[in-house]
């Protein structure tokens, strides 16, 4: 029933979470008129709840790194349903990246610089502040 598939590990996850984003909050947004088209060929890797500083949480959706363009002209309407969704959470999608271990000595095959630690931690930080850029 649902186009926006999502491929949890549903022991991974809290079973709330995981429901009310699979279930609840997704299948909203894709009944909504506007997103419908947008939402067809989307899903979301995992979905974390982490505390943030003082009593608030959070709910961290990873998506696929291939959907990262898809997501990012919708982004903003996404976010605002799901923050609506979830009263006194906030929500951030995350691209999934991967992390590469330095080559050893005389290995000839080079890491690609979007797969070093310092790469996907700066790419990380973008996903976070979104709409906004990051100057300085």
């Amino acid at each position: 029933m649902l186009n926006l598939k999502s491929q949890l590990d549903r022991q991974d996850l809290p079973l709330f979470i995981a429901l009310s984003i699979d279930e609840i909050a997704i299948f909203d947004l894709e009944t909504s008129s506007d997103l419908k088209s947008e939402l067809k060929d989307l899903y979301t890797n995992s979905a974390v709840q982490v505390d943030v500083a003082g009593n608030r949480k959070a709910v961290v959706i990873h998506i696929p790194y291939r959907l990262r363009k898809a997501y990012r002209k919708i982004h903003v309407r996404i976010v605002r349903e799901l923050e609506k969704k979830f009263s006194g959470k906030d929500v951030v999608l995350i691209a999934t990246r991967r992390i590469v271990r330095p080559p050893k000595k005389g290995s000839a095959v080079q890491r690609p610089r979007t797969r070093t630690l310092t790469a996907v931690h700066e790419a990380m930080l973008e996903d976070v502040v979104l709409p906004a850029e990051i100057v300085g």
